[in-house]
């Protein structure tokens, strides 16, 4: 598999890009999945130990990965104890 898609790519240089791109795309995809899973509080692994992770977050916690003018650290707390 790989030696045909070798033998294509010293055939056709131009493709090398698009290779280039389409993996990288892939694998940013995959990173940012990985992240989800892994930091957003909406998904609980240990049902055990912390089922609701959700509340045990901070008023000025940011768990986005990107946001546009916004400052939590100046964030009030907006919602009761549970």
């Amino acid at each position: 598999m790989f030696g045909v898609v070798a033998k294509q790519l010293k055939s056709h240089p131009a493709l090398i890009p698009l290779f280039i791109f389409i993996g990288g795309g892939a694998t940013m995809s995959m990173l940012y999945l990985a992240r989800l899973a892994l930091k957003n509080p909406d998904v609980s692994w240990d049902r055990k130990n912390n089922p609701e992770p959700w509340n045990n977050l901070d008023a000025n916690h940011q768990y986005k990965l990107f946001t546009v003018n916004m400052d939590y650290s100046t964030l009030k707390k907006d919602r009761p104890d549970f």
